[in-house]
């Protein structure tokens, strides 16, 4: 396993996947926020919990990004193909005790076109973990 290109390769694709989330989010494609969603389970500040949860985002990333290359190294195969194949209503939203809306099945709740950006995004990271992995 090649370190340098695994680390890299995540750190680059979990950038875009996370810039995919929230180019989604902004064009109204969906209301979810991964980066907030995760810090939120760490601070109720929501400032706070946006960039604990972009830093939990780029950890979780790396993370992933080294299980990607394990499995292709155990596969012996790395392309960008390989990589990509890896793979609420409104009684339930916010109040004051409970500041995010529960997802609802294939997170649903947070528009109808989440389940769709969420599979591209991730296909999107696998491909770009394959790509950059490929050229170790």
């Amino acid at each position: 396993m090649n370190w340098t290109s695994s680390l890299l390769a995540g750190f680059v694709g979990t950038l875009v996947l996370t810039s995919l989330e929230a180019g989604a989010q902004q064009l109204h494609l969906t209301r979810m926020s991964i980066p907030y969603l995760l810090g939120a389970a760490f601070t109720p500040n929501r400032d706070r919990a946006k960039v604990i949860g972009f830093l939990v985002h780029l950890i979780n990333g790396q993370l992933f990004a080294l299980l990607y290359v394990a499995i292709f190294d155990a596969l012996g195969e790395v392309s960008i193909l390989r990589g990509a194949m890896s793979i609420a209503t409104l009684e339930q939203g916010p109040t004051n005790m409970r500041l995010i809306e529960p997802p609802g099945p294939l997170a649903l709740h947070y528009g109808l076109t989440t389940p769709l950006m969420v599979i591209v995004a991730h296909m999107i990271f696998g491909a770009i973990i394959g790509w950059l992995y490929h050229f170790r």
